[in-house]
């Protein structure tokens, strides 16, 4: 049961455009807020409370650097699942 409830939590997380986004960019490279945001072209208070939830949910880890937060997709397991959304997404009719 729990499990279920802890893979639900994961399935809502991605179903926002923005955090696939950002898991998209992180899947390139580490980012900061301040990089995500060039790129994404998404206000980093929104950025920020996106990585927060992402975080929560060990989809992205961040690692500091004195001022500065680099955030990269967890592990490699993060990597696979959008590797196989993208590719379901690319067998639908």
């Amino acid at each position: 049961m729990a499990n279920a409830e802890r893979l639900a939590e994961i399935m809502q997380a991605l179903a926002s455009p923005v955090r696939l986004r950002i898991l998209s960019a992180l899947r390139i490279q580490p980012s900061t807020v301040t990089e995500l945001g060039e790129m994404l072209q998404v206000g980093q208070t929104t950025l920020s409370n996106h990585l927060r939830l992402l975080r929560h949910l060990s989809l992205v880890s961040g690692s500091r650097d004195g001022r500065h937060i680099h955030y990269s997709l967890f592990d490699d397991h993060v990597t696979e699942l959008l590797d196989e959304a993208i590719g379901h997404l690319e067998h639908l009719p």
